[in-house]
């Protein structure tokens, strides 16, 4: 177990390659609980959701998910992040736990 954003992760379980081939050729279960999560919503949400990401979300349809990262702007990346489509109004950023209150405040200020 290692600290991680506050929480006690584990790194592995029965080792990384036998996990790998489980997940790929069984099945495996993910907890991202730890994960930071932002909703965002209303008649503008995908316009937002355009501006501050990289991957067209409007390919999205509802139930959904892209991957995707928030460029800063100078080229570089503010984090990469998972993009749910619940709704045309409704999107869900679940964005990395170490990251949460960087990734908050870069939002609003693009708001």
């Amino acid at each position: 177990m290692v600290s991680f954003a506050g929480f006690n992760m584990p790194i592995e379980y029965s080792g990384i390659n036998n996990e790998h081939i489980t997940v790929r050729e069984r099945l495996g279960v993910f907890d991202v609980s730890h994960m930071g999560e932002f909703r965002i919503k209303g008649p503008h949400a995908l316009e937002f959701v355009q501006r501050i990401t990289t991957n067209d979300a409007s390919l999205l349809f509802d139930g959904k998910v892209q991957y995707s990262c928030m460029p800063n702007g100078k080229g570089g990346i503010v984090d990469d992040l998972l993009v749910y489509r619940f709704n045309e109004e409704t999107y869900l950023f679940v964005v990395n736990a170490a990251n949460i209150e960087k990734d908050w405040n870069w939002c609003v200020t693009q708001a």
